[in-house]
């Protein structure tokens, strides 16, 4: 099984940005922590990182025959970019949306999540470990096999 990571715009200044919300874990641990609980569990698993909408429609769009399964973080493009929401149609490859943060109780604004029109399943307000979340649901899920 083959699991691509995908991070929006900022996911990159982990442990900088606004760290009462994000917290003190760092971008680099944050890719480390998820290379080595996807060796644990016996797959593979690649991870990319741009703060530019193209390269994140590029990414999801270069997964196709490749991957199982996608994890995103689309950050602030959440809740703005039906091109990453239409990118992850077009690729017919289960998604699941992670959020660092509990979007739901946070700003307005952030309340709506265009790719989560496409994802199987959301995970917001675990910290980093929705991440370690959102890989172990594509193992277990069947249409991921």
């Amino acid at each position: 099984m083959k699991i691509k990571v995908i991070n929006g715009p900022n996911i990159n200044m982990l442990g900088i940005r606004e760290p009462g919300i994000y917290g003190n874990e760092t971008y680099a641990s944050l890719v480390k922590g998820i290379k080595k609980f996807a060796h644990s569990r016996g797959i593979k698993v690649k991870v990319y990182q741009s703060n530019h909408e193209g390269d994140l429609v590029s990414q999801i769009q270069s997964c196709l025959g490749k991957f199982d399964g996608i994890v995103i973080n689309p950050g602030a493009y959440t809740h703005t970019s039906i091109a990453i929401l239409d990118a992850a149609k077009a690729v017919s490859i289960p998604v699941v949306e992670v959020h660092i943060s509990k979007v739901e109780e946070r700003e307005d604004f952030r309340q709506i999540s265009y790719i989560g029109k496409a994802a199987v399943k959301t995970i917001t307000g675990h910290g980093t470990q929705g991440y370690f979340e959102a890989i172990e649901y594509l193992i277990e899920t069947e249409g991921c096999k």
